[in-house]
């Protein structure tokens, strides 16, 4: 049975999402999966950018892919697309497949233009749509400038400022919490809580939370890593996890009630664990997921066990989206000195949750 492609969504086209597309071609990577690879892009942007990476020593003029010549405001875009390109990868594949969509204005690498800011949003409701009908297995999103949406005043669904990728896919899929994982090949981290100040962080600690992200934890290791029985370790808030009420009460009176239940139930989850050691080999060899409670607590020590082996999941959407680790790296675009290891790395783990969902 023919597998269903993985869609590479581009971002910012004054960053280095579609350099790092390139490099992955040029080096034969995107033939590394049993599926099809689509890409978003403007095309005559990212032919362009493939000429800046031959001038710059990169590329050779080898490279090739199809472009896919459709208007994104058709009625009939996405049947149109499924049906000229539902295509398995073989040996006189393209590299990949382009989903062409027009930019509002020339592209510059590395200077943002805020009149390609819409072309950048229609990627991701592209994408969303090609997801949601089943028609692609995953997204995988490149970098994008939000500074450069919100400048050109695109919003999400519910009418607030573009706030990022998390945002955007909840919003379009009518969930009303996700989960940020972060994961590599030594741990992965989920967060409570996200781009929080600290100071804003104990408020956002309440027991329904909590309660949400365990169970999109657990339902997502379930059914996308193919896990029966995931083995979670969570972090108390405070130092010591509370030391027993006297660094703080919220593991008293609101995480491990929650964990409780969970237990009771016969998940396999700790009560609230002190960061400092639950961060340990000893304890991270025996657990599938780490939950922190804000973002600082759990992903400076994941990404310091390997930043550019580093995905970007989202948990709790109907469908798989993971994503670079990095920014769209401006002053590297169309110049060769971009790294494709992170967008290698999420090809790698939403092809690997595809074919477990799939089986799942």
């Amino acid at each position: 049975m023919q597998k269903l492609p993985l869609l590479i969504t581009t971002g910012e086209p004054a960053g280095i999402g579609m350099d790092v597309v390139l490099l992955l071609a040029q080096a034969g990577k995107l033939q590394d999966f049993s599926r099809p690879i689509w890409v978003t892009a403007d095309a005559a942007a990212m032919q362009a950018r493939a000429d800046e990476l031959v001038a710059a020593g990169v590329l050779t003029s080898k490279l090739s892919w199809q472009t896919a010549d459709a208007q994104i405001d058709a009625d009939d875009f996405i049947g149109h697309i499924s049906q000229q390109f539902a295509v398995t990868n073989d040996d006189n594949s393209p590299a990949f497949i382009l989903l062409d969509i027009p930019c509002g204005a020339p592209v510059v690498a590395g200077h943002i233009d805020i009149n390609n800011a819409l072309m950048v949003a229609q990627q991701l409701e592209i994408a969303h749509q090609l997801a949601s009908n089943n028609t692609v297995a995953a997204i995988i999103t490149g970098p994008l400038q939000k500074s450069a949406l919100i400048d050109a005043d695109i919003k999400l669904l519910d009418g607030t400022m573009f706030s990022g990728h998390t945002e955007f896919f909840m919003q379009q899929s009518g969930r009303d919490k996700v989960v940020m994982m972060l994961a590599n090949p030594t741990m992965k981290v989920a967060l409570v809580t996200t781009h929080l100040a600290l100071k804003d962080v104990p408020a956002a600690i309440t027991a329904n939370n909590v309660r949400q992200t365990v169970q999109i934890v657990l339902d997502d290791m379930r059914s996308k890593f193919g896990l029966t029985q995931p083995r979670i370790l969570v972090c108390g808030l405070n130092p010591h996890a509370g030391e027993g009420g006297h660094l703080g009460t919220e593991e008293i009176e609101i995480i491990n009630p929650v964990l409780q239940e969970f237990i009771a139930a016969g998940v396999d989850i700790s009560e609230a664990m002190p960061a400092d050691t639950l961060f340990t080999p000893r304890h991270l060899e025996n657990c599938d997921a780490v939950i922190a409670m804000y973002h600082d607590q759990g992903l400076p020590v994941l990404k310091s066990h390997g930043f550019g082996d580093t995905v970007n999941l989202t948990l709790g959407l109907p469908y798989i989206r993971t994503s670079v680790d990095h920014g769209t790296a401006l002053d590297l675009a169309g110049r060769g000195g971009a790294s494709a290891t992170s967008l290698y790395q999420a090809l790698v783990m939403a092809n690997e949750m595809a074919d477990k969902a799939l089986a799942h």
